[in-house]
């Protein structure tokens, strides 16, 4: 594996980690962000919390690599929603400055690329030279 997907898997194998992690630890918090209008919040929060974790279990064990790959581009896309929804009603989040919120959007793009080169997605063949 050359070491730009070497970087990029240790970038979203972190990310995951931490993020998968955090959606029980505060929970509450993660409540804060689900859009209005969605059922079960909470549930929702901890339910991508565990496929983030799965997320990464699946990226450590080559053969579901790319997989696990897919599955957490789906997942990116899915709480994506959430992102546009905290930068839409920042007065809602006062402790989080208002280009913190506007940068996590165009961030959504770094993740899907890591997550797409990291996991082996793109490109398919590494070539040597």
């Amino acid at each position: 594996m050359p070491w730009w997907r070497r970087v990029c898997l240790g970038f979203v194998l972190l990310w995951f980690t931490l993020g998968g992690i955090a959606h029980f630890l505060y929970a509450d918090a993660m409540v804060t962000i689900i859009p209005p209008g969605l059922p079960w919040p909470r549930l929702a929060g901890w339910v991508s919390g565990v496929f983030e974790l799965l997320g990464v279990v699946g990226l450590l064990l080559p053969r579901w690599r790319r997989l696990a790959g897919w599955g957490l581009v789906l997942l990116t896309l899915c709480v994506t929603p959430a992102n546009v929804y905290m930068w839409l009603h920042g007065d809602a989040f006062p402790a989080v400055p208002g280009w913190l919120l506007l940068w996590r959007l165009p961030f959504q793009l770094w993740i899907l690329f890591a997550i797409v080169v990291g996991a082996g997605l793109w490109p398919r063949r590494d070539r040597q030279g």
